[in-house]
């Protein structure tokens, strides 16, 4: 390609001068960023083939791809003369250029026929002719279509494939949100005066809820790294260290059971500040998530703010969706005295389901085994006619006319009821509410929930102690510290969760930073000084050099670039993902390794079942 071509690209404020780069050795354009405006001029592309079509003996039309979208090129065929095509810098037969073969392709750019413009894509106005074609790289047939319009292809082939999976404009459109989604998290940080800091990757085991990833070490056989399953004591000692501000993208690794929006490896957005209130923290991760979510095309308004116990008490979850209504309604004291046994229980509450009268027999049927697989004895319910809203159902006859009154619903609904245990009824409701009302993950917009005033401990061991419910080191609320000794488990922490859609996003809290409080909090654990000094030494020892008021807060990068790209599972918007069962069909990870190879770290291979 000549200089000129080059050089006037670039003084028309193309390749150059834009986001996709400057031109190259190789290319002067990009195939989906031409159009009309580019008649006339001498342009070369590069990409792999999507689709070949013969017309006539003489020409074929073929659909070339790269990132940025697809350019028709028309291509003689048959000449004989090696002009039209090269390989190796060697001629070649055009008729040989397959699907996903890597072409450099050098043209002008003209308008298509008319009649022959094709809407549906960027570039249907024009095409490349008068086409000198180069083979870049042969290809054989891949192992499924990379045109997406065809059949769902099976997950483990795709994952077992992945360089071709890439390919697919699902994923490059995924990738390219996730790039831009990071930068504009980095921005926001920067913005708000937080400094990016690496923490160490190896690292020693600490206690955070998941099982660790352990590394051996060749130089101390016998002993382990741990890879992190967060940053959360480096980033205090940062703290305690001046850093002030601190933030990092940083990689996780937890070895627990995957789910759709769970990988055993992970990116999230981690982020600490000095002499902060839970009040800064929530300003300045908001701020961070609408710039990401102003990055990918969306909106997000207020974040609103529910407490924990508002959260259960509503919608039956800590991580509630709030894009739609069917909130759990306290029906306790109507039922205060009723003579159904089935509701002589601590909580009875129910939801109502919109025009669910329609529902049959074997529906209600299903959802009652549903609830049974929830936690629940059984699932009551009844309908209000389309008609006149009376009441219908197998419970009615167990009513009395005052609880019957009482009932809320209008004409069409169907009541579900739940009575039992208060933690248990809200979390079966919960989640018949989302089986029943949830709408896809990309529809409704995007609705934001901060849950704070989470419970400082969750549950009772086998030994009797309080757990905590985050970590240890999570600060309580300054007026529940009376109850630490006489009512621990009624105790809030300063402590919050943000919720995007339904899925929690991440959590923080204000930490610890106190020796009498942390002192009081150990014991309430059963946290004896030896066991916090081998669990937590570094730490504690680090605080009694002067620890700042701090707080601080992580989300998972990967859970909202899937919400922002509408997706499912995190898996589709990340590159070389893990399957469900934590295997890696691409590499063939997790593998055995070689004895010698074990023995240098002290190791042994396990023995051949028997």
């Amino acid at each position: 390609m000549a200089e000129d071509e080059i050089d006037g690209r670039e003084e028309r404020g193309g390749e150059a001068a834009g986001p996709l780069g400057p031109a190259t050795a190789l290319r002067t354009d990009r195939c989906g960023t031409l159009s009309a405006a580019d008649v006339d001029r001498q342009v070369t592309l590069c990409g792999w083939v999507a689709h070949r079509r013969e017309h006539g003996e003489k020409l074929a039309f073929v659909d070339l791809r790269d990132h940025t979208g697809v350019v028709q090129c028309v291509i003689r065929t048959g000449t004989g003369d090696g002009r039209d095509s090269f390989m190796d810098g060697q001629p070649t037969d055009a008729p040989d250029v397959r699907t996903e073969f890597v072409l450099r392709v050098a043209g002008t750019v003209r308008r298509r026929r008319e009649g022959t413009t094709n809407p549906d894509l960027a570039t249907g106005e024009v095409e490349i002719g008068d086409c000198t074609v180069e083979v870049l790289s042969a290809a054989e047939t891949p192992p499924f279509p990379i045109d997406e319009r065809g059949p769902a292809t099976d997950e483990t082939l795709r994952l077992k494939h992945r360089y071709v999976d890439l390919r697919r404009d699902r994923m490059q459109r995924n990738l390219r949100l996730r790039a831009r989604v990071n930068s504009a998290i980095r921005g926001a940080m920067d913005d708000q005066g937080f400094l990016e800091v690496e923490t160490p990757m190896l690292m020693a085991s600490t206690p955070e809820g998941a099982r660790d990833f352990l590394v051996p070490s060749r130089l101390r056989p016998g002993s382990f790294y741990a890879l992190p399953q967060s940053p959360q004591l480096f980033k205090q000692l940062s703290m305690v260290g001046g850093i002030d501000r601190y933030y990092q993208i940083a990689r996780c690794m937890r070895d627990e059971d995957l789910r759709a929006d769970r990988q055993l490896e992970f990116t999230q957005l981690d982020a600490e500040m000095s002499f902060g209130s839970q009040e800064d923290v929530l300003q300045a991760i908001g701020y961070a998530v609408r710039a990401a979510a102003s990055a990918a095309g969306h909106e997000l308004g207020e974040i609103r703010r529910l407490t924990w116990r508002q959260a259960q008490e509503r919608f039956g979850s800590d991580k509630p969706d709030v894009r739609f209504g069917m909130e759990l309604i306290e029906l306790t004291p109507l039922f205060a005295a009723t003579g159904f046994n089935a509701f002589k229980a601590p909580c009875v509450k129910a939801i109502i389901v919109a025009g669910g009268a329609s529902l049959g027999r074997g529906r209600t049927d299903a959802l009652t085994d549903l609830a049974k697989s929830f936690g629940a004895k059984g699932l009551a319910w009844l309908k209000r006619s389309s008609d006149d809203a009376a009441l219908e159902g197998p419970i009615l006859k167990f009513l009395s006319e005052e609880e019957r009154a009482g009932l809320p619903g209008t004409a069409g609904d169907l009541l579900l009821f739940v009575a039992d245990q208060r933690p248990l009824v809200n979390k079966v409701l919960g989640l018949l509410r989302l089986e029943l009302g949830r709408p896809p993950v990309n529809e409704g917009g995007l609705h934001a929930v901060w849950v704070v005033d989470f419970p400082l401990f969750d549950g009772i061991d086998d030994a009797g102690r309080p757990m905590s419910a985050h970590h240890p080191f999570t600060m309580p609320h300054l007026d529940d510290l009376g109850m630490l000794e006489t009512d621990p488990l009624a105790v809030r922490s300063q402590a919050y969760d943000l919720v995007l859609n339904g899925w929690e996003l991440g959590s923080g809290s204000v930490r610890i930073h106190r020796g009498d409080i942390q002192q009081q909090v150990f014991e309430v654990l059963g946290i004896g000084a030896e066991e916090a000094e081998q669990k937590f030494g570094f730490l504690l020892d680090a605080f009694r050099y002067g620890a700042p008021p701090h707080a601080g807060f992580a989300f998972g990068i990967d859970r909202l670039v899937a919400l922002l790209a509408g997706e499912e599972n995190i898996r589709e918007v990340i590159a070389f993902p893990k399957t469900q069962s934590g295997t890696d069909p691409l590499t063939g990870a997790p593998a055995p390794v070689a004895a010698r190879d074990l023995e240098l770290y002290g190791l042994r291979p396990l023995p051949p079942p028997t």
